[in-house]
């Protein structure tokens, strides 16, 4: 019940539809629970030689009745309850998904994509069964069993008495069963998250799998995982499915106790053939609240072990949000960092040591460092992908920790190192950032990165799906497509993460001169390798071990003893080689 509270919110929301599809169950019962009595009377009527077909007509109209009554209150409780349970699956499913929205990027590199994806589907289908057909199931075998115990008791309580001895061990079975079944069923559905991240993970990496002839062995993985999820289902089924059987065996047993006892009756007199007939609809009747007694527990149980996954999501706090009185405007496109030193959560060692330089309004900045000298970690950041130190990271005078997190980040265009396309077209691509794209200026960023070249050629031009992350493209048109993006969104703060690695020379010195014209006082931070990307700043800073070990212009930095003069000569002897080597 403690997981099965977090529900209680939203039953209350649609409390009327629950009301009235509480009486349209209590029509159907009540209705079903009349039919022995007909039987009784016809019975009676029939045995007694007095038989009328106008009473038998009366009779038959009235089970017509009865039945239409039925077929209004099924229909009615479906609709009511059952609708109901999906707008609440809805709402959580929506609740779960702004949750992901929020969470910081770490949440989602310590948690499987296969996992995450299992919760928001088939956690969801068990939740929303125990918010509708466990609670038909609970209510309709109460009311069942409530009213059948006291007719049988009001008529034949002696019989009554004694039909009913096995009825408390099926409580007993009942009750031990839920326990078992929530253990058994999480495991199912850990299971079934196992298995979603693996196919997950094969899918997205289907080409490297193919590339390094690997089928035999992801298929072998798979394989495991998927016998894993089988004898886990199976494992629950085995005890599930003991129960049936059981319950079936007891309902015997009761219907034994009833010719025993109900046939000595009939014999003296005691019993009419009638009461008899009816007492024996009565007790089969019982046999749903007995197997519903399982049912209503399975599902809950099952929705109980649901919640419990999903709502450790919803449970999860946002690291990273907007202060309680957020600066709403940024002043300038000015950054500063101060002192600036990060460690990672269960990190060793400072990713960032002590980093301090300034990027005035309309100036860009050039980052060069080894793999892993904290160029990343430091845009991350910027960005408040990351909460950088109070008092170290400033965007216009202003702390970026004090910014509305949608103010500061609007103010950045990123071209990311790990370019993502999303399968659309790469006009919807390029104009992703776009509220209402206006089809000029589409047409002008495309210009600038020079990927309308290329769209030229492609088959469907503007229309060309690109397929999931772009997979139709090749790396240097996707990184194209992504600057197009970027440059779409004509934000006041434009980020290259290396974003120039997979063009040629040629193409990357028009799209760096066509960036210049472009400038218009925007601030432009460039990451890349390559020395002659970084010619174009106005002041490179170069990271090592997390720290800044030179800061300047390339003309003073290619003259001075360090790094980056080294990386210079070294690429420039690179160059000079090539042609002859082509040769």
């Amino acid at each position: 019940m403690k997981e099965l509270r977090t529900l209680f919110p939203y039953i209350r929301r649609y409390g009327w539809s629950y009301f009235f599809g509480v009486l349209c169950l209590a029509l159907t019962s009540g209705s079903q629970i009349l039919i022995p009595q007909f039987l009784r009377v016809a019975v009676d009527l029939i045995t007694s030689g007095r038989f009328e077909l106008g009473r038998i007509a009366a009779l038959m109209a009235g089970l017509l009745g009865v039945s239409v009554a039925i077929a209004a209150g099924r229909f009615g409780w479906r609709s009511f309850i059952n609708g109901s349970a999906m707008k609440i699956e809805r709402e959580l499913r929506a609740r779960l998904f702004d949750k992901f929205t929020e969470l910081q990027p770490s949440f989602f590199s310590r948690s499987q994509i296969g996992d995450l994806m299992a919760r928001s589907t088939n956690d969801m289908n068990a939740i929303r069964m125990a918010a509708s057909m466990a609670i038909v199931a609970l209510f309709d075998g109460l009311f069942m069993t409530v009213a059948i115990l006291i007719i049988l008791f009001a008529q034949q309580p002696g019989i009554a008495a004694v039909a009913i001895i096995p009825l408390p061990l099926i409580t007993m079975m009942t009750l031990f069963l839920g326990k078992v079944v929530r253990t058994m069923f999480r495991r199912v559905q850990e299971g079934f998250s196992d298995l979603s991240h693996q196919t997950q993970e094969i899918f997205s990496g289907v080409r490297i799998v193919k590339s390094f002839v690997k089928e035999g062995y992801f298929l072998s993985r798979f394989r495991g995982a998927n016998e894993e999820y089988q004898a886990r289902n199976m494992r629950l089924i085995r005890v599930w499915g003991l129960f049936f059987p059981v319950v079936t065996f007891l309902a015997g047993l009761m219907t034994l106790i009833l010719l025993r006892f109900g046939g000595e009756a009939v014999i003296t007199g005691g019993l009419s053939a009638g009461e008899f007939v009816a007492t024996l609809s009565y007790l089969e009747m019982l046999i749903w609240p007995m197997l519903g007694a399982g049912f209503t527990v399975n599902l809950f149980q099952r929705g109980a072990a649901s919640l419990a996954r999903v709502n450790a999501i919803l449970n999860e706090e946002p690291e990273i949000r907007s202060p309680e009185r957020p600066v709403a405007t940024m002043p300038s496109s000015a950054i500063s960092i101060r002192g600036l030193s990060y460690l990672y959560d269960g990190g060793e060692e400072l990713a960032l040591r002590g980093v301090s330089f300034d990027v005035p309004e309309g100036s860009i900045l050039g980052i060069l460092g080894r793999t892993g000298a904290g160029k990343s970690t430091l845009l991350r950041l910027l960005l408040r992908m990351q909460n950088p130190p109070r008092g170290t990271v400033f965007i216009g005078g202003v702390d970026v920790l004090d910014y509305d997190l949608k103010t500061l980040r609007s103010a950045f265009g990123v071209v990311p190192q790990d370019t993502f396309l999303f399968s659309d077209t790469i006009r919807a691509n390029i104009g992703f950032a776009l509220d209402e794209p206006d089809e000029q200026f589409v047409r002008h960023v495309a210009d600038v990165s020079t990927i309308s070249r290329d769209i030229r050629i492609l088959p469907n031009g503007w229309d060309t799906q690109v397929g999931e992350r772009g997979v139709t493209l090749s790396g240097g048109q996707k990184q194209r497509v992504a600057i197009s993006r970027a440059l779409a969104k004509d934000p006041a703060i434009l980020v290259f993460d290396d974003a120039l690695s997979a063009v040629d020379t040629e193409t990357e010195e028009l799209i760096l001169r066509q960036l210049l014209t472009e400038r218009r006082g925007r601030t432009s931070i460039i990451v890349s390798h390559r020395v002659s990307t970084l010619a174009t700043a106005d002041r490179i800073a170069v990271l090592d071990q997390g720290r800044l070990i030179q800061y300047g212009p390339h003309e003073q930095l290619v003259r001075e003893e360090g790094f980056y003069r080294e990386i210079a000569m070294l690429q420039q002897l690179a160059q000079s080689r090539a042609p002859h080597e082509k040769d």
